[in-house]
């Protein structure tokens, strides 16, 4: 990792930056800082928040979980992406790489401003989403009516500066409805492919529509601009994460149709993945959209540019997820059901990296070097100073030469008792055959009754320059409340936890660790 401890050379960095960008400025300012020392974080998408909304919010938890982590000698917290989600609320498969999900509106902080009725049941059933849709349409009929001018200007600041995205997701967010949630790739071929005049007439004629996307996107960015500078004045980091691949049905599809390995009709021809691995013997067939690097070299890489220009402006640090295929990815023949048919093709993840450097002369990034890591692979990360990843849970096969194993640790590197992809750690260790157990109970110096304790104690004092712990291995919870299985379609991505859950001396326990293994922030 290149040292960016020296005044000097943070200031060599930053030289020619643009100072009115305080968002990506405070953000590369914090990720120097946060490798110069040892710290220690959570990982919890909000979504797994408390509350009473269907999905957890931007509102009073996520600020008292912020609280939660200062109490715990924490100074870091880790997400999923924020994106808005389709019907399965993969964040993973987003509606768009620039908006924020609509879900996570704080409807509290509506009433608050006296935008919405404060009588609010709760949310739950079938209908929730649309009960959603309903209470956020009041709100903006709310703001028009008594928000007070700074909110109004803010609202028209948000609008022209945020417009190179929002005039597009908003169109298509509103077409989306208009069209009963068909994909973009469905509707009829006018507005499929972007007719001039179709665009044109649709946006007068969803006129509303459009102004209630803006609004909701507007709302999303101020609770977390609120939410941000609580974390800030807590001494807290904010760590996102950036999906390599868009989903086929988003905005940035349908817009930039030229930039994605798409036929004339819009349809796929090949698709992103992974081959056979540690999560399935036939690999993940993800279904994304392969990109036309060409393409999207020739136009100076202005598209990713844009798109990590939001993350920086969101978060203080951000996981680059599927590292491994910004040098080359699986491309699979979108007829196969499975990855396994699927081959290796070349990607220009070096010139990538260096025109992000040009733009921002410094990039917080964390490579998620998981899977089949080759040696360009890592040369690749070296290269532009990325930290890795090391996840434990991996640690316990191949003998002492396993490189997530502690001792093999470096500097450079993130360290997990596992991810939102793995099983939590107490249920990974119950299902462990007896041998796996011993070595693992050797390894740690524990006797095994108390998993994931001993996992935890070695996350957080390995060399590693961070270590994250996922809310629910803190918590000793089982496999019935892991976030994620990679492969199933279904009944992924909603857990959730109560603040009843929390034992009563937690947060100092894990007090004590976090200054015992040196991460207190």
């Amino acid at each position: 990792m290149v040292n960016r401890a020296d005044d000097d050379r943070y200031r060599e960095l930053t030289r020619d930056l643009d100072i009115s960008d305080n968002n990506i400025l405070q953000a590369r300012q914090r990720s120097i800082d946060l490798f110069t020392s040892r710290r220690a974080g959570l990982l919890l998408h909000p979504t797994s928040l408390p509350g009473p909304s269907e999905s957890g919010d931007l509102g009073q938890e996520a600020h008292r979980f912020i609280d939660f982590l200062v109490s715990c000698g924490m100074s870091v917290w880790q997400t999923l992406p924020l994106g808005p989600t389709h019907d399965d609320r993969s964040p993973y498969q987003c509606l768009s790489v620039h908006a924020g999900n609509e879900q996570l509106i704080s409807l509290q902080w509506l009433v608050d401003r006296g935008w919405l009725d404060q009588h609010l049941p709760p949310e739950n059933g079938v209908d929730a989403r649309k009960l959603r849709r309903v209470r956020l349409a009041a709100a903006r009929n709310g703001f028009k009516r008594h928000a007070e001018n700074g909110d109004r200007e803010a609202y028209t600041k948000f609008r022209d500066g945020q417009s190179h995205w929002l005039d597009d997701y908003a169109l298509y967010m509103a077409l989306r409805e208009d069209q009963h949630h068909k994909p973009w790739f469905e509707w009829h071929l006018p507005l499929r492919n972007r007719d001039p005049a179709e665009i044109s007439a649709a946006r007068k004629r969803l006129a509303a529509s459009i102004e209630q996307v803006c609004f909701e996107q507007f709302v999303f960015y101020r609770q977390w601009d609120e939410l941000r500078a609580h974390a800030h004045e807590r001494g807290i980091t904010l760590f996102g994460d950036l999906p390599i691949f868009v989903a086929h049905d988003s905005a940035d599809v349908w817009v930039h149709r030229d930039l994605f390995t798409l036929n004339d009709a819009g349809q796929l021809e090949v698709v992103a993945g992974v081959p056979p691995d540690y999560f399935s013997e036939t690999g993940q067939r993800w279904g994304n959209p392969l990109y036309h690097w060409e393409r999207i070299e020739a136009d100076d890489f202005n598209w990713w540019i844009e798109r990590v220009r939001t993350q920086l402006g969101l978060f203080d640090l951000v996981r680059l997820d599927h590292f491994r295929g910004f040098e080359k990815y699986w491309e699979i023949p979108a007829e196969s059901e499975t990855a396994e048919n699927g081959h290796w093709v070349s990607a220009p993840g070096t010139k990538l990296f260096y025109r992000l450097y040009e733009e921002f002369r410094s990039l917080p990034l964390v490579a998620e070097d998981l899977g089949v890591i080759t040696p360009e692979v890592e040369a690749m990360r070296r290269q532009f100073a990325f930290p890795g990843m090391k996840i434990l849970q991996f640690a316990f096969e191949g003998g002492p030469s396993n490189p997530y194993l502690p001792h093999n640790h470096e500097l450079d590197c993130v360290v997990y008792t596992g991810t939102h992809d793995n099983d939590t750690t107490a249920g990974w260790f119950s299902g462990l055959a007896d041998e796996q157990k011993q070595y693992v109970i050797e390894y740690l110096g524990s006797t095994g009754n108390n998993m994931p304790w001993p996992m935890i104690r070695a996350a957080l004092m390995s060399v590693s320059c961070l270590s994250v712990l996922p809310l629910q291995d803190v918590l000793g919870l089982g496999s019935e409340h892991r976030m994620n299985i990679p492969g199933r379609s279904g009944n992924n991505w909603q857990w959730r936890f109560q603040w009843d859950q929390i034992p009563e001396n937690l947060d100092r326990d894990l007090r004590h660790l976090v200054e015992l293994y040196g991460r207190i922030g």
